[in-house]
């Protein structure tokens, strides 16, 4: 039986960005919490690549051998096979986790939080992230005093992304794919796990060309008992991927900018980057280090810092609530 302190048996189904990003994370450590236990992708040219990349890596021939392999199954395919690959993980006795959204089907998603039990986490990074962390200090030492607002602002040069192209099939369809759900989803994370529950929505999201995912959303909800903006839009910016979600009290402002970059406003408006704030290229592998910790604590048993089941079907929930006001234009929809 494996010890404690050895190395979690990690399975992973989808050789995918995110799966790829998983497996570099892991082998880029000395002393790993985990170690890969095996890898499938129902795509051959997908088991190819990483077989060419990674030629000591086990490539099995089937979702099931991963399961009988591992002790948690991180699941990173896309959305709509979540949820068969996660029912036959915890049916076998493993932990599960999983890249969000952990359905498709909001009903299917609900039924598998209520009877998974504890033993499962969806992969939302700013669980892990290290300027997420300096904002939960800043708040904590006061930094904002009283919350008054909360803005969330995400833009795109195009969708999907470029890095994205090779997934653009259900990236940009609106049953699984979307920035919604795809970058907004961490921004609600992140605001429900620092000032709570997610409520009061009222939004709208622009889908302006059929068969495609949305453009633009716009949304205000509360977090906790602080007013949240929202705001989203493809096309409006020349950068690849910028974001901001901004928290402002009667004491002050702090923010995280780019996924990773906390900073704290100054006395003429401006916003100053921590001392040691690093780019999210730095940021990410170290972020998905202390993820894969917490998947060896969460499988364990052990206390762990990961984004819950319920966590991530409330953010779901909010997600599909947007994208569910959706059309060509027109006014807000509560």
């Amino acid at each position: 039986m494996r010890q404690p302190s050895s190395p979690l048996a990690l399975g992973i189904i989808g050789a995918g960005i995110m799966g790829e990003r998983m497996v570099n994370a892991i082998l880029g450590q000395d002393d790993a919490a985990v170690r890969i236990a095996a890898l499938w992708d129902p795509d051959p040219a997908a088991r190819a690549r990483i077989a060419a990349r990674f030629p000591s890596l086990p490539l099995l021939t089937e979702a099931a051998a991963v399961v009988a392999a591992s002790d948690c199954v991180y699941i990173a395919s896309p959305p709509a096979s979540h949820l068969g690959h996660a029912r036959a993980a915890c049916a076998a006795g493993r932990s599960v986790f999983c890249e969000k959204p952990l359905a498709v089907d909001l009903a299917e998603a609900r039924d598998f939080v209520a009877t998974a039990g504890g033993r499962g986490a969806v992969n939302f990074p700013f669980a892990s992230s290290l300027g997420v962390a300096t904002l939960a200090q800043w708040i904590t030492e006061g930094a904002v005093g009283a919350p008054r607002r909360l803005t969330i602002e995400v833009a795109f040069a195009r969708w999907p992304r470029g890095w994205q192209a090779d997934a653009a099939g259900w990236l940009d369809a609106p049953q699984e794919g979307g920035f919604t759900r795809e970058v907004v989803s961490h921004f609600l994370f992140l605001s429900r796990r620092l000032l709570g529950p997610l409520d009061d929505l009222r939004a709208q999201a622009v889908f302006p060309e059929p068969g495609r995912s949305e453009r633009a959303v716009d949304a205000t909800f509360t977090a906790g008992a602080v007013p949240v903006v929202l705001r989203g839009r493809v096309g409006e910016t020349a950068l690849d991927d910028h974001n901001t979600w901004t928290l402002e009290g009667e004491a002050g402002a702090v923010r995280l900018r780019d996924w990773a970059i906390a900073e704290r406003g100054e006395p003429d408006g401006t916003f100053a980057p921590a001392p040691d704030a690093i780019p999210n290229e730095r940021a990410r592998p170290i972020a998905l280090r202390r993820q894969l910790e917490g998947v060896a604590r969460m499988t364990r048993g052990e206390p762990h810092s990961l984004a819950t089941l319920a966590e991530a079907l409330e953010v779901q929930e909010v997600v599909e609530a947007i994208l569910a006001r959706g059309g060509t234009g027109g006014a807000t929809r509560g």
